[in-house]
């Protein structure tokens, strides 16, 4: 198999810096029916989701993915400063009360302490040095979008092993039905003739010929052989699609209802008591066949 499948699963971490800021990138990826992203950015870095996003969706195909961006800034000098918009408002208002009331004009030190006239403000740093910081912070994003790809590729080598040797343990059971319904017709007509002999006692047994015709009947509405050969095709289009490698894993999650179905009108079908017990085991190796398929992207 040239190509590889990929695992929705994978956590990885990058620490950065420039000049006095630092930063932390986490990502953690886990399963999911298409590809959904959650970002967690701090106060100030709200323009850098779309870039992360747009970085996701090129290297991602399935997942429910978190990012989260951790920032440390630089100290930065702070200082009082007068909220003059609200500072007007409150003494538009004043003036207005001015002739209902009898009151004493304000004093400075009130006006000052009404909430949200005086504030804290801190000094911004150039937009160069922003601009560049954020340069630095999305090359470490596709530096530890890179581990987390290799982290899911690694998880899909794995996958891949597991479910080849899923594929063979169904191939084994189709190969064990196949063997059975071959002696199906047989068993069916000894049934027949067992059940007839036992229903009349012994007397005046069915004649050769409508004892064949009714076995013949029962024989084609057990016959099995459409699913086996469905599902021999299945298990070989299963095989194609992890040689094909790649986002695969929606296709054949498709592909192991279409196994189900066949197991299911294999085991309704069946009228023998060892084709059910195949029949049983086959529908349970499909369903761990599916529950490693849901961790593929």
């Amino acid at each position: 198999m040239n190509l590889s499948i990929a695992s929705m699963t994978g956590y990885a971490r990058r620490d950065g810096r420039h000049g006095e800021d630092a930063w932390t990138w986490e990502v953690k990826s886990v399963n999911g029916r298409s590809l959904e992203v959650r970002c967690r950015l701090p106060p100030g870095c709200d323009h850098l989701e779309l870039p992360v996003r747009t970085a996701l969706a090129e290297r991602l195909k399935r997942g429910n993915v978190s990012v989260t961006l951790t920032l440390a800034r630089r100290a930065t000098t702070q200082r009082l400063a007068v909220n003059e918009a609200l500072l007007d408002q409150v003494i538009a208002l004043m003036r207005g009360l001015e002739q209902r009331l009898d009151a004493a004009p304000p004093r400075l030190d009130g006006l000052l302490g009404i909430r949200g006239v005086l504030e804290t403000v801190e000094d911004q740093p150039e937009t160069a040095s922003h601009e560049e910081r954020d340069r630095a912070m999305l090359a470490d994003l596709a530096a530890v979008l890179a581990l987390l790809v290799a982290g899911r590729d690694d998880e899909g080598q794995r996958l891949l092993r597991v479910l080849v040797q899923r594929l063979d343990e169904i191939e084994g059971h189709v190969s064990a039905a196949t063997a059975t319904a071959a002696t199906q017709p047989e068993a069916i007509r000894d049934r027949l003739l067992a059940q007839i002999t036992n229903l009349l006692g012994g007397a005046n047994p069915i004649a050769p010929e409508r004892l064949a015709q009714e076995a013949a009947l029962l024989a084609s509405k057990a016959d099995i052989r459409e699913e086996i050969d469905r599902l021999n095709a299945h298990i070989g289009a299963a095989r194609a699609m992890l040689a094909e490698g790649g986002a695969v894993g929606r296709r054949l999650d498709f592909l192991c209802q279409e196994f189900n179905r066949e197991a299911n009108t294999l085991c309704s079908k069946s009228g023998d008591i060892g084709l059910t017990r195949i029949g049983l085991d086959l529908k349970s190796a499909i369903e761990r066949l599916r529950e490693q398929i849901q961790n593929i992207e």
